[in-house]
């Protein structure tokens, strides 16, 4: 919603909002765009507003605003109605994936940036590249924004490329197995046009299962797989041993470099590269064979990370201080693996905090081995979800997760809330850690109020 109210502001509209009063990052950017955000009250809606786009996570028929709006005939639309009517306006390309769609984004924008390619770029977080927003505005002529799978929402978007990162079982308040994950994933794909073009990651099982139907059943779209397990120009043929260094088959005397640790990243780079190459040959009409690879490895280099994925808080003590978004298990191995490959030298303290009971129920044995490789980790309550039932409906908690971790990780703790934790982390943390809190909850504070202690008794 932050990263919508940067685009309309962007193009001339004056833009108002309301929203619980739990901070959240997202306030400073609206703070600086000057976009008024009041608490939740009927008394915020008057016939002067023309449209309210409102988060589907709130219901027409029972939040107090839109009921109001509905009494004052003021037109509703949801963020992913209003995104898909947005991607109308222009040749747009539509980035999903269980894993991976935000930070590839992301990337796209710094690589479009490189390239002078004159999109308007929309991510689901704040990228430092950004200039700290969700939005990179580089021109009108294209537009390339993340699509979530959550409700089918991203079947409101119109694409010509498509970008798969990942199909695995999640949502499971919605989709109750994976068939019915992956035939949303196969609706989206196929509602390309006629000769549109589709991106997707041939080491993710799902995502290459899924190029394999849409080639039986569309043979008229273009294919573009990545990864190391693929054929073709985004192939990644060279890894030396420093982490975070790769070629492309399209750029085979070329390295490029990250900024950031893991292999999952890497795959989100090459996503990024193919989807902003795609753009140049199959919209702007230069060939892949004419494209600069200096560009594209300007465009690499420059990608610094963006809000709660592998964001760097800060270093102080010889303690660094990380964040990252990841809730999923698969998510949760692969941020730890990459950590471990860039940072070997130092342990590892993990703070998690589990998001929805749906989740964690449905995914509970993936959970209880998703975090081997965690020097120290702690665990907290599950952080519910307003579209769940109460917790005491549900078979899981916080404690049981706990109780299942604790078989294959011995060096694990238990607070209930994340400030319990606060004390006896800090008094754990020592000289050559590195602490990350991992999660779709709120244990977020942990790493920020750490790290500004040690600052303030350092200063």
């Amino acid at each position: 919603m932050c990263a919508l109210a940067e685009l309309l502001v962007s193009k001339g509209k004056h833009i108002s909002g309301s929203d619980v009063q739990e901070e959240f990052y997202t306030d400073s950017i609206l703070k600086k765009l000057a976009i008024p955000v009041l608490p939740f009250a009927e008394q915020n809606i008057n016939a002067d507003i023309d449209l309210i786009i409102f988060s589907a996570a709130y219901k027409p028929d029972s939040h107090p605003e839109l009921l109001a709006a509905q009494k004052c005939s003021i037109p509703l639309m949801t963020y992913p109605q209003a995104l898909g009517a947005f991607s109308k306006l222009q040749p747009s390309c539509g980035i999903a994936g269980v894993h991976g769609k935000t930070t590839t984004t992301a990337i796209c924008g710094t690589v479009a940036a490189a390239l002078k390619i004159p999109a308007t770029v929309l991510a689901a977080s704040a990228v430092k590249s950004f200039g700290d927003k969700s939005t990179l505005i580089l021109g009108d002529d294209f537009f390339i924004a993340e699509t979530c799978e959550y409700r089918r929402h991203f079947l409101n978007f119109n694409a010509q490329i498509i970008v798969i990162t990942s199909i695995e079982p999640d949502h499971q308040d919605y989709y109750p197995d994976y068939d019915s994950i992956y035939a949303a994933f196969l609706e989206y794909g196929l509602s390309l046009p006629q000769n549109g073009c589709l991106v997707f990651c041939a080491d993710d099982s799902g995502a290459l299962a899924l190029s394999n139907d849409i080639a039986q059943k569309r043979p008229d779209i273009k294919l573009i797989p990545y990864g190391f397990s693929c054929d073709g120009d985004f192939k990644i043929t060279k890894k030396p041993n420093h982490a975070g260094i790769f070629a492309l088959d399209i750029f085979p005397d070329h390295f490029f470099s990250l900024r950031i640790p893991g292999l999952h990243i890497m795959l989100d780079a090459v996503a990024a590269i193919a989807v902003c190459s795609a753009i140049l040959e199959n919209l702007v009409g230069i060939p892949r064979s004419q494209q600069n690879a200096a560009d594209f490895m300007k465009g690499i280099a420059a990608f610094s990370g963006s809000k709660r994925r592998a964001e760097i808080i800060g270093e102080v003590s010889g303690i660094m201080f990380m964040d990252d978004y990841a809730h999923h298990p698969t998510a949760i191995k692969m941020t730890l693996q990459g950590l471990k490959d860039f940072y070997p030298g130092r342990r590892l303290v993990v703070d998690f905090m589990s998001h929805t009971y749906s989740r964690t129920q449905a995914l509970f044995a993936d959970f209880a081995t998703a975090f081997t490789d965690a020097d120290v980790l702690i665990l907290h309550d599950i952080y519910p979800s307003a579209r769940e039932k109460a917790p005491e409906e549900w078979k899981v908690s916080g404690l049981a997760l706990f109780n299942a971790v604790a078989k294959n990780s011995p060096s694990v703790k238990y607070f209930s809330k994340p400030l319990d934790a606060f004390t006896w982390i800090d008094d754990q943390l020592r000289s050559g850690d590195l602490f990350i809190t991992l999660g779709a909850g709120d244990n977020w504070v942990l790493s920020q109020e750490l790290f500004r202690k040690r600052k303030e008794e350092n200063d």
